[in-house]
């Protein structure tokens, strides 16, 4: 009785804002729309929408299969894309969705024995689910989520594949550099320069400043690695970062890392896929090759594709 056309309908009206906009979205008559809608709410016994001059108000039915539209429409366009990879002897897609700014740095090394031991499956990175992943999981946006903070919800999974440290980081002649490790007393008059991301899912603050009851006496945002460690090499402020990244940069910036506390802050990088696609090879097989030390993934590729 509902088939995919009224999804598509009660979707398009909500985003386009009236019947004559959703028609041309859909490349319908505005007449052969209201038709179809009309003989659904006849089929149903209620109104999907009501009136209200000349918009149009979405009743508990309509807000019902809006719902639903969102949630099954991503599914059908996901399964005809695989099906139509599947016509052109292709394996696949896989998409991967980031959560955290500096993951993209490991990420890449990750992605590059992959697509070699996985010639037929396209890769797409999409950044633009930083911290809102779960949702995208769930609405079939993406099939891996890259992130250091899992949500566990009923129908994903999340497998930890990297450990990591998370440090400060000075310049290399701020008066922490030569520290053994840092304590939140002294960061109490320091800018702390940070991605844009919210103070809750910092850990330098949920972990280590806020319940020291510390906060630093200025706080700046920054989207890039790159600029944020200049600004650090240059003295105008310090930062949290995993320690292998600042290691890394270390080398062509004057920046050094420095233990949080005595006992430091350790984390971990986790994947997190809905759980029935985990058993598809190449979803499985990013999984172990993610999992391996720098050095190891050549063997492992080899093993993952035999």
């Amino acid at each position: 009785m509902i088939e995919r056309i009224h999804l598509s309908i009660v979707q398009q009206v909500e985003e386009q804002g009236s019947l004559t906009a959703a028609a041309g979205a859909l490349h319908l008559t505005q007449s052969a729309l209201s038709h179809t809608m009309k003989k659904l709410e006849q089929q149903l016994g209620t109104d999907i929408w009501l009136r209200e001059g000349r918009s149009l108000r979405l009743t508990q039915a309509g807000q019902y299969l809006l719902a639903v539209a969102s949630r099954v429409l991503p599914q059908l366009d996901l399964a005809e894309e695989r099906l139509g990879q599947f016509a052109k002897g292709e394996r696949g897609a896989l998409r991967i969705g980031m959560e955290c700014h500096p993951c993209y740095q490991w990420l890449l090394k990750v992605v590059s024995p992959y697509l070699t031991a996985w010639p037929d499956v396209d890769v797409d990175v999409k950044q633009k689910f930083q911290f809102g992943g779960i949702g995208a999981l769930f609405g079939y946006e993406i099939d891996l989520l890259v992130t250091p903070d899992p949500l566990y919800k009923p129908g994903l999974k999340f497998e930890p594949v990297f450990d990591y440290e998370q440090v400060l980081v000075v310049g290399k002649n701020h008066a922490l550099a030569s520290a053994a490790h840092v304590k939140p007393q002294q960061l109490s008059q320091e800018v702390l320069i940070s991605y844009p991301v919210d103070i809750q899912r910092l850990d330098i603050y949920n972990q280590f400043l806020l319940p020291a009851g510390i906060t630093p006496k200025h706080h700046k945002t920054i989207e890039t690695t790159d600029i944020m460690l200049q600004m650090v090499a240059s003295g105008r402020g310090v930062a949290a970062l995993p320690r292998w990244l600042v290691e890394e940069y270390a080398v062509k910036m004057d920046v050094v890392p420095v233990r949080l506390g005595a006992r430091g802050i350790d984390k971990q990088i986790f994947l997190g896929a809905r759980e029935a696609d985990t058993t598809i090879d190449y979803v499985r097989a990013f999984i172990e090759l993610a999992r391996q030390p720098n050095g190891e993934t050549g063997k492992v590729n080899q093993a993952l594709t035999n």
